[in-house]
């Protein structure tokens, strides 16, 4: 019997050294098409650092609907019905509707208090965010027509708005963009490092993510609240249910072949959780629905690289035009492919399979040696300019197959310190170019901030690992602050 056992270890050795090659060849090939994916980012960076589009002042003020869905808000639903009603914009020209959707609690009648108007949709098999927009859409449908307002805001209960925010965004409404995403900050910021994260995350989405994107009349990405969209949208309901349906509706955008743009002077204020127990309940849904989102758009979008058949050669055209039109939408469709692939989960794949799967076992066949500093971080160049290259050498056998892959795992472990501390310098860039526009508060907690922030990032690594085998149901997030927009104009004039 020990003689048949090491018969077959011994076959899966020579099996595994046999296909290292191959497997290697597959990862490069791999690793060159995430890079590709990943080319444009540096520029967005840099063009984000310097510029983002502006509009000129509207010629025309237009209808819209303002849809606030809403689990248990009673809370916060006032304070954000107030800043709409405290707009610079005609009154006349805005309609408030909420859906209490599955709500215990007095949200309706805070509504109606407030003068929106509001339906309750009780359904427990339908209890995502994107069910209860649908619900209200097919209300607003019956009771008004889609048409009857020219575009639709969603918010967040929680949210705020400065108080010229809609007429920011009718600038971008009027120079005939049909979906317009905003400037996304937070009213909560020193309520917990945890508020401070999420914070940080927004701004940095706005730098690296935004503001590029709408000069170069792409698409960005729509990420839950603080947007607006043409009626042609959504002229034929609303679809996105999933746990993202924000992500849904950017694929579906960008594969009909609209921009997204994004307006840097259109200002509204977002709570963040404060609470560890309920950033990771968020999170690992955010991270579900990425990968749903992906599973159903992906192919979509990678399709759309090669055969773009929204892009129509009208009879007037110029070639260039139509040219100039087609690149872009297909660049918009790789752009947003490579923002929807789960790019953490090919990484961890390919770590998995080499390092931890493969590489012990040609330890175990030849032995193996291991620089233990072997990473492109700056800390690991500190570390290698004192130690040098330090290496370990090992023997061919078993023992060389488990201490090749704790080995590996120490590798891994420090790689990913060396991106903690340079991920720091990330806080250290917004906190500097966003100063104006972040609330005063002490320099003892913006070095904690930039110390803390880092762990958004690991939050987001691990949950999307768990999300590829848990069930995940939406669960509404606690929202409990009672800072008004009164509050925060004092803090942030």
């Amino acid at each position: 019997m020990w003689i048949m056992s090491m018969t077959i270890i011994d076959r899966i050795v020579d099996f595994m050294c046999n296909i290292k090659s191959p497997v290697l060849a597959i990862c490069y090939v791999v690793g060159i098409f995430m890079g590709i994916l990943v080319i444009q980012d540096k520029p967005y960076m840099l063009i984000g650092l310097f510029a983002t589009r502006k509009f000129k002042p509207a010629k025309k003020q237009h209808k819209y609907a303002v849809l606030i869905p809403a689990r248990n808000e009673e809370p916060v639903i006032a304070n954000l019905i107030n800043s709409i009603r405290k707009q610079d914009y005609p009154q006349e020209l805005i309609t408030i509707f909420v859906v209490a959707d599955n709500c215990t609690d007095n949200t309706a009648k805070v509504a109606r208090e407030k003068g929106a108007i509001c339906y309750e949709h009780f359904n427990p098999e339908e209890r995502t965010k994107g069910f209860a927009l649908k619900y209200l859409f097919e209300q607003i449908q019956r009771d008004y027509g889609i048409e009857s307002f020219e575009g639709y805001f969603i918010f967040d209960s929680d949210n705020l708005l400065k108080k010229d925010y809609i007429s920011r965004m009718n600038d971008s409404f009027d120079a005939g963009e049909k979906i317009i995403t905003s400037y996304r900050s937070t009213k909560n910021w020193t309520e917990s490092w945890i508020a401070s994260t999420y914070a940080i995350h927004w701004l940095r989405s706005i730098r690296y993510r935004h503001r590029a994107r709408s000069l170069l009349h792409l698409a960005t990405n729509i990420q839950g609240t603080g947007f607006l969209f043409s009626n042609e949208i959504v002229k034929d309901g609303w679809k996105y249910t999933s746990l993202t349906e924000d992500r849904a509706l950017t694929a579906d955008c960008v594969v009909e072949g609209y921009e997204i743009s994004y307006n840097d002077d259109a200002i509204f204020y977002d709570e963040q959780p404060v609470s560890l127990k309920v950033a990771l309940r968020q999170r690992l849904r955010w991270s579900k629905g990425h990968l749903q989102a992906f599973a159903e758009s992906g192919w979509g979008l990678f399709k759309n690289i090669f055969i773009d058949k929204n892009t129509k050669h009208y009879e007037d055209d110029k070639w260039y035009s139509y040219l100039i039109r087609t690149i872009r939408h297909r660049f918009m469709s790789f752009d947003t492919f490579a923002q929807l692939l789960p790019k953490n989960i090919v990484y961890a794949a390919k770590w998995i399979l080499l390092k931890l799967i493969i590489d012990p076992f040609v330890a175990w066949n030849t032995g193996a040696t291991m620089y233990v500093f072997s990473n492109d971080t700056y800390l690991s160049a500190i570390v290698r300019h004192f130690t040098g290259n330090t290496t370990v050498a090992l023997d061919s056998g078993v023992k060389a197959y488990f201490f090749s892959i704790l080995l590996a795992i120490w590798i891994r472990l420090f790689y990913r310190i060396g991106r903690y501390f340079v991920n720091i310098w990330v806080a250290v860039y917004l906190f500097i170019i966003e100063h104006r526009r972040i609330p005063k508060f002490s320099i003892w907690r913006k070095v904690l901030y930039v110390f803390t922030w880092p762990t958004f990032d690991i939050i987001q690594r691990y949950t999307q690992y768990v999300a590829l085998f848990k069930k995940v149901e939406w669960k509404p997030i606690p929202h409990n602050s009672k800072i008004t927009i009164e509050d925060i104009e004092e803090q942030v004039g």
